[in-house]
């Protein structure tokens, strides 16, 4: 079993990196999987019966409903995090800042993801350190296959990305020694799939000795990439030993949640040009970040 690609070529010559590139693009069959299904695979991997099993299901998007009604956060171990995001309406007053400008709703998910060793580094004082990636748990086991197959289709992720990413030595996002784009911890250049063309321009800034990622469904995002309004942007940071990492957006602190030592979080891209700053690592304390 894999999930099944096609080779496309990127024709958006606004993109001029990524123009005339091919990308491995995923596809997919017309088959949603859906509850009944679940509940057969996991009555054999569990001594639960299957209408139990349906039942719960069931009832999972109800009480999720619930909680975030009442403006809380749900975590489902081995899933992730979801919450409650939104766009509002610009104001000049603040007293005309109420709810009546809050616009677009949406779920907000944010993967959970574990650390994958993937080698040792001997340093010069004689101690080997480990290297390793962060991974998305629900995706760290799956293996690719090219696929020929014309009644699978290609489901681009938004509206105004390219067809992947090309990045410095496999890795993606924002490298941690001060310049943008590349591998992260690897300090390589990379190039973004994504398109250049009309959108928002996102400035990325980042210090520290840690290491961070910054991504767009998957794919790399590097300083200056245009997006589109409400464009889910991901931050991954690992900081170095002791060290609690720091993110704004345009000024304001982005919501950070730790688990096994890195810290994860998301945003809406906003409807102007923004600036992200990251820092991978600053004095231990209390920052108001969750470490759930």
């Amino acid at each position: 079993m894999s999930q099944k690609y096609i080779k496309s070529q990127n024709k958006n010559s606004h993109n001029a990196k990524s123009y005339g590139k091919y990308y491995a693009t995923a596809v997919y069959d017309n088959h949603f999987i859906g509850t009944e299904e679940l509940a057969e695979f996991i009555q054999t991997q569990a001594s639960v019966k299957k209408s139990d099993i349906k039942a719960v299901l069931d009832e999972l998007g109800a009480a999720m409903k619930h909680y975030f009604e009442l403006g809380q956060k749900v975590k489902l171990d081995g899933i992730g995090i979801m919450k409650v995001g939104f766009s509002s309406i610009g104001v000049a007053r603040i007293e005309d800042c109420t709810s009546a400008t809050i616009t677009t709703r949406r779920v907000l998910f944010q993967p959970e993801t574990e650390r994958v060793v993937v080698g040792q580094e001997k340093k010069p004082d004689g101690s080997v350190k480990q290297k390793y990636v962060n991974a998305i748990t629900l995706l760290k086991d799956v293996v690719f296959e090219e696929t020929h197959d014309n009644a699978m289709n290609a489901e681009p992720e938004d509206d105004e990305s390219g067809t992947g990413s090309d990045t410095g030595n496999g890795g993606g996002g924002t490298n941690t020694n001060g310049t943008n784009g590349g591998a992260s911890g690897s300090g390589g250049s990379g190039d973004s799939g994504q398109s250049q063309s009309s959108g928002f321009a996102l400035t990325i800034s980042t210090s520290g000795s840690g290491s961070a990622t910054v991504t767009l469904n998957g794919s790399a995002v590097t300083s200056g990439a245009s997006l589109s309004e409400d464009d889910e942007i991901e931050i991954s940071i690992t900081p170095a030993e002791d060290q609690v990492p720091t993110a704004t957006l345009n000024g304001s602190p982005i919501e950070l949640t730790e688990s096994e030592g890195v810290y994860t979080g998301n945003f809406a891209m906003p409807g102007e040009a923004s600036t992200l700053v990251i820092n991978t690592g600053s004095a231990g304390g209390d920052d108001g970040f969750d470490k759930d």
